[in-house]
């Protein structure tokens, strides 16, 4: 839909959604210039690592995704554990954290008022940002 020419990838893991992304693009299009950091350089982005960091990656993608660009978050639903907001379940300790750090994530993003975001629940949630200031 946007025709990326350039993507990056946070947390590849087996490379399924990399190659994914790479199989989307025209073929021009470059993924995970580390080299290019500049900001403003990527058209799309695709973030799929650990949670604990989500937040921090947002702040850097803000900076290095264009305004029109497109930033997708992986796993935001959290096996429908977010729902509960008071993460009053019951989950192990660690398994309960990343809960809380995903409702959280979840609210900082949605009301982030540089990004138009849309929730799908497709697999485990997917977010998606289009980044619009």
């Amino acid at each position: 839909m946007i025709n990326p020419k350039r993507t990056i990838e946070i947390g590849v893991y087996t490379g399924y959604s990399l190659l994914a992304t790479a199989l989307s693009t025209p073929p021009d299009a470059k993924t995970n210039l580390a080299q290019e950091e500049k900001e403003g350089s990527f058209d799309f982005a695709f973030v799929d690592a650990d949670k604990h960091n989500y937040g921090n990656y947002h702040d850097r993608l803000m900076k290095l995704v264009k305004v029109g660009g497109v930033i997708i978050y992986d796993n935001v639903l959290w096996g429908g554990t977010v729902a509960n907001p008071d993460g009053d379940i019951n989950l192990p300790a660690d398994k309960k954290m990343i809960t809380m750090m995903a409702i959280e994530f979840n609210r900082r993003i949605a009301d982030d008022e540089r990004v138009e975001i849309c929730v799908a629940p497709v697999g485990d949630g997917l977010t998606i940002c289009r980044r619009v200031s």
